[in-house]
């Protein structure tokens, strides 16, 4: 979960990196690097990216964190290997093996109609490895205790779950690329299609390519970041339908007050990023049943 954390910190920086995490860090590990780069008490991230697992985290620093739970929902996108006839502890290359099968028949085309039945609204059961709490308690910390619990199935929306041959021709081995709904787990993805093929499989070499707008190409690795990638608060929520406000109404999001809507010419379903002239961040608004809009979080005078 994004949130503060305590540390010795000098001026407040407010915004967001986009960090390219490298294999072998874990997303805590990220966030306490960009602490010390950027002298910062608050920093966190919005969605955990697995230990061996690379690619996009965004991670929020100062005030900013505040507003990093509107990025947790936005879609993700994906790259990464399927290895069939493996199955594994923790559906990845990191597991032990738990069960073999010979694989080494099946073809590209039967591959890809078996992801075509893993694409749209799916149900998905939560990993014994993922972060997610049961009973008060995170999944992977009963993992590693050696319990494992009931995990009810959750809808998830795989929007793409491409398949492609191996670059290096490894028999058993296909590239896969899937753009999905936060929430989805792509190793539980890999392990359902091996079964749906009438095996197994784990998933290798995942990478998180986009998470909504923020792609790879605008990422750098922890040793790149500088205060020349900090994104303002207002480019961080880019993705966000985004509102002038006239000077008036500036002063009243400074308040916390509420809005009018029509007054705002907020459009859509919501929320809404509003921003002052100069286009600094303010606040985000949500509706209410009414023609007011309230606020969800204010971030005036941040820039």
């Amino acid at each position: 979960m994004p949130g503060p954390s305590s540390d010795t910190a000098g001026p407040e920086t407010i915004g967001m990196v986009v960090v390219d995490k490298e294999a072998g860090w874990t997303s805590h590990d990220a966030v306490a690097r960009c602490r010390r780069i950027f002298s910062q008490r608050r920093v966190g991230h919005a969605g955990t990216l697995d230990p061996d697992a690379t690619g996009v985290l965004l991670v929020g620093l100062g005030r900013f964190t505040r507003m990093l739970r509107f990025l947790t929902g936005l879609p993700k996108s994906y790259e990464a290997e399927v290895v069939l006839g493996r199955a594994t502890s923790t559906l990845d290359a990191s597991g032990e093996v738990t069960g073999t099968w010979d694989m080494s028949g099946v073809t590209l085309h039967e591959v890809r109609k078996a992801a075509a039945s893993l694409t749209g609204v799916i149900d998905q059961v939560p990993p014994m490895v993922s972060a997610r709490r049961v009973g008060g308690r995170r999944l992977h910390e009963l993992a590693r205790a050696g319990i494992e619990v009931e995990r009810s199935a959750r809808p998830v929306t795989v929007e793409r779950f491409d398949v492609q041959e191996s670059p290096q021709s490894e028999a058993g081995v296909f590239r896969i690329e899937v753009d999905c709904s936060t929430g989805t787990y792509v190793r539980v993805l890999a392990a359902d299609l091996g079964e749906a093929l009438g095996g197994g499989a784990h998933l290798r070499n995942l990478r998180r390519t986009r998470i909504g707008s923020f792609g790879v190409d605008e990422a750098r690795t922890l040793g790149a970041v500088t205060d020349a990638q900090v994104l303002s608060p207002a480019q961080a929520l880019r993705d966000m339908a985004q509102v002038e406000l006239d000077d008036e109404m500036v002063r009243s999001v400074s308040h916390g007050l509420a809005l009018d809507r029509v007054s705002v010419g907020a459009a859509g379903e919501g929320p809404w990023a509003l921003l002052d002239h100069s286009g600094a961040l303010l606040a985000v608004y949500e509706a209410t049943g009414t023609d007011r809009l309230v606020a969800l979080c204010v971030l005036a005078g941040s820039g």
